[in-house]
């Protein structure tokens, strides 16, 4: 009885650490379809706000309506919506499981539930069809592996994925695609039930703790952009693609810390900002918040004013804000919504920047008196309790913990590896690792890549990648606390460091010593 008394914590403990990296990985997966396409979503955003009807320069022949000569415009917002990022991404998709072989077939596949669904965007389609599709044609390699006599591989090969993309195109055809339209019917009634009944800002509960714990790419790539391109399409903008992107909540976060912050997040908020709010890395401020769950209220609050605000100016985005920076919030806004959008970026900076204050300065003698390490590694250690990660290496970076370490705690800030080991394993491939691969990572990156510059070092070569994209050949590996899990999934090898904060981790200073003595 006692046993399982203890036993039982630790399981559940452990059942929602896995579930949490499944829903990451999940999450990590659908972006990283997507995000090599940002482009794509750019170029349509901006082709729908100066073309289409109601844009800032109409012109039928590019934005779809009218006619000439007679003929009916096609335009190119249409077909690029319908066809082209559909295709992009699921050929993406299947790249990443089976590389070009599997993209081709799983674009075959998709081509089927797109031109089945019959007018439908089939985002959410593609993003199960490509990967989907080079999943099977992986399959059906492995039966005949080295056993095609020499001379007749390309027949073999070319005809398999034919005949297998037939066959998919017709399954993806007569029977996903009405599967794929009821559900993106489903789910754009839900937005419409909850935009009709003014609960859209409830949508913040979930996104704005899920955006700092790394779980929202699943919500924001696999839903919300299907919907809101889908919403483009029909009205020319949508609210949707600004549920996540608004740097309004996270500003503020990092105001009150520049006001009324103590010790190293206080010093380091003002630089955060500048990150944050102009180059749209909003993983810059998630250790300010991990310090003190209670701000998770801060973003929520801010997050669901914000969406309030574009819900009663019926503002919107005419494609995704990607990187949620503040110049391209304002590029993708609409022509009819620009005070709406504005609007929504200053009043959530400005509630989550006062409930944020109110929390920071209710314990802002307990911070000083604790020199805001107490306070800081207590709440850390709840977080580990709950996580069950290792609070030295998710707070030192945060903390900014310069004292000498015991060899214990080395190892733990070093993701398992003991000085002895870090010493004498050559590190030439330093990567940093997020989750696109893009934004945090491409700084931290920076950041280290100069220290070693300063320090003389060379034959050290440091680059930033997504974690889905690990190769296995990284010598050492840096990431967000937060997502240490996954990249050791990736590559258990290497040797893992975990920071709380890319912008300033005294693991750096570590990781240059390292590379000096070897």
């Amino acid at each position: 009885m006692t046993t399982s008394s203890v036993a039982a914590p630790d399981t559940r403990e452990k059942s929602r650490g896995g579930a949490r990296v499944a829903v990451q990985k999940f999450g990590t997966f659908l972006s990283g379809m997507v995000m090599p396409n940002i482009a794509i979503f750019i170029a349509w955003g901006l082709i729908t706000a100066f073309f289409i009807e109601t844009g800032w320069t109409p012109v039928g022949v590019l934005g779809g309506f009218g006619e000439t000569d007679g003929v009916a415009n096609i335009g190119l917002v249409g077909p690029i919506l319908t066809y082209l990022i559909p295709l992009a991404i699921a050929f993406q998709g299947g790249r990443m499981v089976y590389e070009t072989r599997g993209a081709v077939v799983g674009s075959i596949m998709a081509m089927g539930v797109i031109i089945g669904a019959n007018g439908t965007i089939m985002i959410l389609g593609a993003m199960i069809c490509g990967p989907l599709g080079a999943y099977l044609i992986k399959q059906i390699d492995k039966i005949w592996d080295g056993k095609i006599k020499p001379g007749f591989e390309m027949l073999v090969n070319n005809y398999a994925a034919g005949i297998l993309g037939f066959a998919l195109a017709l399954v993806g055809f007569f029977w996903l695609a009405p599967l794929f339209k009821l559900i993106a019917e489903g789910l754009g009634a839900a937005v419409k039930f909850l935009v009709d009944s003014s609960l859209l800002p409830l949508a913040s509960v979930i996104i704005e703790p899920a955006k700092v714990f790394f779980l929202n790419n699943a919500i924001n790539h696999g839903v919300l952009d299907q919907l809101g391109a889908q919403q483009v399409q029909e009205s020319g903008k949508s609210i949707l693609f600004l549920l996540e992107a608004n740097p309004g909540p996270g500003l503020g976060i990092l105001l009150a810390f520049t006001f009324f912050g103590v010790g190293i997040a206080r010093s380091t908020a003002p630089g955060a900002i500048l990150i944050q709010f102009f180059g749209g890395i909003h993983e810059i401020y998630f250790p300010y918040v991990l310090q003190k769950p209670v701000l998770f209220i801060a973003v929520i609050l801010g997050g669901a004013t914000g969406v309030a605000t574009n819900v009663a100016f019926q503002s919107g985005l005419v494609a995704p804000a990607s990187p949620g920076s503040i110049f391209a919030v304002l590029t993708a806004t609409a022509k009819d919504s620009f005070l709406g959008v504005i609007l929504s970026v200053i009043l959530s900076a400005a509630v989550s920047f006062a409930v944020a204050s109110f929390f920071l300065l209710a314990s802002r003698k307990r911070d000083l008196a604790a020199g805001n390490a107490g306070d800081m590694s207590a709440a850390m250690a709840k977080l580990q309790q709950n996580k069950g990660r290792d609070v030295n290496a998710a707070t030192s970076g945060l903390l900014g913990d310069n004292s000498p370490r015991s060899e214990e705690e080395t190892e733990a800030a070093f993701g398992g590896v003991g000085s002895a080991t870090a010493t004498t394993t050559r590190v030439e491939n330093v990567v940093f690792a997020c989750d696109a691969g893009m934004g945090s990572s491409a700084m931290g990156a920076s950041v280290l890549r100069n220290k070693i510059k300063k320090a003389g070092i060379e034959g050290v070569t440091v680059a930033n990648k997504a974690i889905a994209n690990l190769s296995g050949d990284e010598d050492l590996i840096i990431t967000q606390e937060e997502l240490t899990d996954r990249a050791k999934q990736k590559n258990p090898n290497a040797q893992h460091v975990s920071v709380g904060n890319f912008m300033n981790a005294p693991q750096y200073d570590q990781v240059v010593d390292q590379l000096k003595n070897q």
